[in-house]
């Protein structure tokens, strides 16, 4: 009996995914460069202590492309730090109605209330107006009584490093969506939208 002869699988990765997965960190670069960019503020998932979601916006600080890290900074006491401390898995999403694409990311996040990367970059912002984002003596989320005077010092500012574990690519289109997978430690892939 002859055996069939099958064609070698390549397991070179598809040059136009790599091109891709570079020019995705290219965007979310400038996004966290450009005011008004519409990755710059995407939508971040937690999950609470009763195990439902908890979603909210953030404003994407930095890009960390050669780590597959995202920055982005919080008050301390805000119930997304207890969530991503007890499990710091979360996911991110954005849209851009410009390019019409959708990017899902599944994070690890970490925290820093103190240190070096912390005070550097309160060093930065302490002199602008998101400073009173972090000075205010009643946590995120509390009811408003009286007037409140803001404290000098930066004790409720934290910084969220995520390291990005997976990328989920949309694009929409009227000549046809198309669909691609970015995990971490695997070869990325071409997916059914």
């Amino acid at each position: 009996m002859i055996e069939p002869v099958m064609a070698p699988v390549s397991h070179e990765p598809d040059p136009e995914l790599l091109a891709l997965e570079q020019h995705l960190w290219q965007t979310l670069a400038e996004a966290a460069a450009t005011r008004g960019h519409a990755w710059r503020t995407p939508v971040l998932a937690t999950v609470d202590a009763q195990g439902v979601p908890d979603a909210r916006t953030v404003v994407l600080r930095e890009v960390q492309a050669n780590a597959r890290e995202l920055v982005f900074y919080t008050d301390a006491r805000a119930p997304k730090v207890a969530q991503l401390t007890a499990r710091p898995q979360a996911a991110m999403v954005m849209w851009s109605p410009e390019l019409s694409w959708q990017l899902r990311l599944s994070l690890d996040c970490q925290i820093e209330t103190s240190g070096l990367a912390v005070l550097s970059r309160w060093t930065r912002l302490k002199m602008t107006p998101a400073a009173h984002d972090y000075l205010s003596p009643l946590p995120p989320g509390s009811a408003l009584s009286g007037t409140a005077t803001a404290p000098k010092v930066r004790e409720h500012f934290a910084v969220v490093t995520a390291r990005v574990t997976r990328m989920d690519w949309l694009s929409l289109d009227r000549d046809g969506h198309r669909r691609a997978c970015f995990a971490a430690g695997q070869a990325p892939q071409w997916l059914q939208p």
